[in-house]
């Protein structure tokens, strides 16, 4: 690190007059700052620059609000996935550092009950004793390079799939608690995300989007014979493929791209059976840049599909967020009418759909300065969506009131890039509570009514123990079930249990 001080073995009275010397050898900073240390009076949060004692002193420092933590990585972990039915059960995968390949680990969140030692046995009650890590249940291993997103299929977490920057899908199969390497496919040099989708009657199909913009749609199947079946693979982006969502009937597959592209996928073919695809047969919804109204220069980065599946939203660079009509979709006997379409038969069983507004911008919103990292819906009868950007601040908009901003909370993770935000899913607080985690290495709960803290910003709690402030320690995600326990994917290479049980 370069300094603008002199080095201590410098002589400080270089070029200057012999009658003088004395008296600016006292005005010398550097013989000031060597008594201040000597005192003992430096300030705690002072750092040397060779990285010395004080930044160890930091270190030793830190908050820690866990109740338990992983920490087999040797760097960042990049992504994080949570059983559907077994909420204890949690993914993690990342680094092993610079040219080591990915790896990854299956684990149990579940903190281990602290002992307690009778005080016969205890030689001081408030002595602190370092707290066990977490042990994996299965390692995930076989990437050339890291693991960039992780899925567990739906409906009932049979298989886990994961995705790496080396291009490489790979699928684990569990059986009576056991994991297993299944398969793997490699159709793309590197896959930016995973999305599983959420219908029983597509069970155990998951959607990935890659760097050179193209989109495959997998099925896992336990039978040896074809254990990785392609569905469908897409190539209308023109760009890297930087997010994909499911509607909540797992019918239809959004997208978007760097190039400022979002398609809105008939992976199954049942829009196409009730005439509302569009001339190229696949999708419901294309729309580029080339239409200045729904043009983002810089490109697109999320997408959310509102929970009753009337409209889609992206969030691109500049903070620009664009909400686009879908249309109405719906099977009376969904199972039926894709058997119907297997035998190259039409459309079976009571499918009806009406185009509406499908592919009209309804809105084009604005409150952030910069990208949108991250969308999240309010689960019904609640119409709020919640944006998260870079600018480190949360904007909540009411879908139900033209759009219209309810909370601009501006410095929710100060200056730093907001990751993640979700909706708690959770009967008791009726959706209200949204949760974030942001490159300071932090963990927020919000109410989203407003009131409570940080002056009327809605602030509930808050958990620490990543590194964060800009150092490489942000949280790149988590997961959080039905809102009672919070786990984390740290880009220092820990995840962390928090209890954070809601009211």
């Amino acid at each position: 690190m370069s300094s603008s001080h002199p080095h201590q073995d410098e002589d400080p009275h270089r070029g200057v007059d012999e009658n003088d010397e004395e008296e600016e050898a006292m005005l010398d900073p550097n013989d000031a700052a060597e008594e201040i240390v000597d005192d003992g009076d430096a300030a705690m949060d002072s750092g040397s620059e060779d990285g010395g004692e004080d930044e160890i002193m930091q270190e030793i420092h830190l908050q820690n609000d866990s109740a338990a933590h992983f920490d087999k990585f040797k760097d960042s972990i990049f992504t994080i996935a949570q059983h559907p039915k077994l909420q204890n059960i949690v993914a993690v995968g990342g680094s092993e550092g610079e040219d080591a390949g990915g790896i990854g680990y299956i684990f149990d969140s579940t903190p281990e009950p602290s002992p307690v030692l009778p005080a016969s046995y205890q030689s001081n009650p408030n002595e602190r004793v370092e707290r066990k890590g977490l042990e994996p249940i299965f390692t995930l291993e076989g990437h050339t390079d890291s693991i960039n997103a992780l899925a567990f299929t739906f409906p009932a977490g049979e298989f886990l799939v994961s995705g790496g920057l080396d291009g490489k899908l790979r699928a684990y199969a569990e059986q009576k608690g056991n994991w297993s390497f299944l398969s793997e496919a490699q159709e793309v040099e590197e896959i930016n995300w995973l999305a599983p989708c959420p219908s029983p009657t597509y069970a155990n199909t998951v959607a990935l989007g890659a760097n050179d913009g193209s989109v495959w749609v997998y099925t896992i199947s336990s039978d040896p014979s074809a254990p990785l079946q392609i569905v469908q693979s897409y190539f209308l982006h023109t760009e890297s493929c930087t997010a994909g969502t499911w509607s909540a009937d797992g019918k239809l597959l959004a997208t978007v791209s760097e190039d400022g592209s979002l398609y809105v996928w008939d992976v199954f073919g049942e829009a196409s059976a009730a005439g509302l695809t569009q001339d190229n047969g696949q999708t419901v919804v294309g729309l580029t840049a080339l239409d200045q109204r729904f043009a983002v220069e810089g490109g697109l980065f999320s997408v959310a599909i509102a929970p009753q599946g009337a409209f889609v939203v992206v969030g691109g660079a500049g903070g620009a967020i664009k909400v686009v009509g879908l249309p109405r979709l719906t099977s009376g006997n969904a199972a039926s009418s894709s058997k119907a379409k297997g035998k190259g038969g039409k459309a079976a069983g009571n499918a009806s759909a009406s185009a509406g507004q499908a592919g009209q911008i309804l809105a084009d919103i604005q409150a952030q300065t910069d990208g949108i990292e991250t969308l999240s819906f309010a689960p019904p009868p609640l119409t709020l969506l919640a944006a998260g950007s870079v600018d480190g601040s949360i904007a909540l908009f009411d879908s139900a009131h033209r759009w219209a901003v309810r909370r601009h909370i501006k410095e929710a993770h100060e200056e730093h890039s907001i990751v993640k935000v979700d909706f708690v899913k959770n009967q008791r607080t009726g959706g209200w509570l949204l949760t974030s985690c942001g490159m300071d290495g932090v963990v927020r709960r919000w109410d989203t009514r407003g009131g409570t803290g940080m002056a009327n910003s809605g602030f509930v709690a808050e958990w620490k123990g990543h590194r964060g402030d800009g150092e490489g320690g942000g949280v790149l995600g988590f997961v959080q079930g039905d809102g009672n326990r919070i786990i984390t994917a740290g880009d220092d290479g820990i995840s962390l249990v928090f209890d954070s049980p809601v009211a």
